[in-house]
């Protein structure tokens, strides 16, 4: 009897006591400050809508991006055409809709290309130093002498136009800057204990940079590919403008708003929305670049 009283005082004990808290994880706390910043998780929602209209572009579309009506050539905004056409009659709204894929995919694929090719460049500068180091950091030197837009226009003048190419020359014009992100990170974290215990235990240097450095330096990485994406729309906008990027049919943003220059004051509709698009999606992904910079920040955990 006095150990089942015993035993029943200790649970009652048990359950008086406080709770310790679980531990969040890494990214549980960085999704936990992301959403205390509402500009952020603002710029998070206008981003998420944009995507799901490039999904769902053929559903959302009234028309095809293809479809011309000579007879309704430059017809501001009204109930058939929301937004009104342009000068081969062609819904604004449909291409608009339609532009938004190829926007997102330049800007995309541009930073994919970028941070592989910067990330490993300057994860092999930063972990191994000394001569090879200097080699490639002088290399990104020259690349960063040269404006990215400009790089970007002598790559695609060189090669072409198309958007595989746009996507290309966007990508590689972006390349030193993250090399030199992640080679700071990886002379900052190569130091650490735990990657003297992973050479300790044998691991070679491939596996020490992808297993341990390469995660460990992803905080700012993440934070320049968020803000890269609206650079790299806007490059590939601006490319587009000149007529060096997408070529026609194909809907794209920038391309739109060189379309409609010529006849800003007869028809401003037609270069205005392409503009509006481009400024509502360049806003959202600063807005969320800014919240993931500071929910990143371990200097302001709380």
């Amino acid at each position: 009897m006095k150990t089942t009283a015993e035993q029943q005082v200790k649970t009652i004990n048990d359950a008086k006591a406080p709770q310790k808290p679980k531990k969040r994880s890494q990214w549980a706390e960085v999704w936990r400050r992301l959403k205390r910043n509402k500009m952020a998780m603002f710029g998070l929602v206008i981003l998420i809508v944009i995507i799901l209209t490039a999904i769902f572009a053929d559903f959302i579309a009234p028309h095809s991006y293809r479809e011309q009506n000579l007879r309704n050539i430059n017809q501001p905004p009204s109930a058939e055409h929301i937004l009104g056409t342009d000068d081969l009659g062609r819904d604004v709204f449909s291409r608009i809709i339609y532009g938004s894929r190829v926007s997102l995919q330049v800007g995309l694929v541009a930073v994919g290309i970028s941070i592989i090719a910067g990330g490993s460049l300057g994860a092999i500068a930063g972990y191994y130093g000394g001569k090879l180091d200097n080699i490639i950091m002088r290399i990104m030197d020259v690349f960063l002498a040269i404006p990215q837009i400009l790089l970007a226009i002598a790559i695609v003048s060189a090669f072409g136009g198309g958007l595989f190419k746009v996507m290309i020359a966007v990508g590689i014009s972006s390349i030193p800057t993250y090399a030199r992100i992640v080679r700071a990170s990886v002379i900052t974290i190569k130091e650490q204990e735990f990657i003297e215990a992973a050479r300790a235990i044998g691991a070679n240097d491939f596996r020490i940079i992808s297993k341990h450095i390469i995660p460990n330096s992803m905080a700012p990485i993440i934070v320049q590919g968020t803000l890269g994406v609206a650079g790299a729309i806007l490059s590939a906008a601006g490319l587009s403008f000149i007529g060096l990027g997408i070529e026609p049919p194909t809907p794209e943003w920038g391309a739109m708003l060189s379309n409609g220059r010529h006849i800003i004051r007869t028809a401003p509709h037609v270069a205005t929305f392409p503009g509006v698009a481009i400024m509502i999606t360049i806003f959202s992904l600063n807005l969320l670049g800014d919240g993931l910079r500071d929910a990143l920040d371990p200097r302001l955990k709380q």
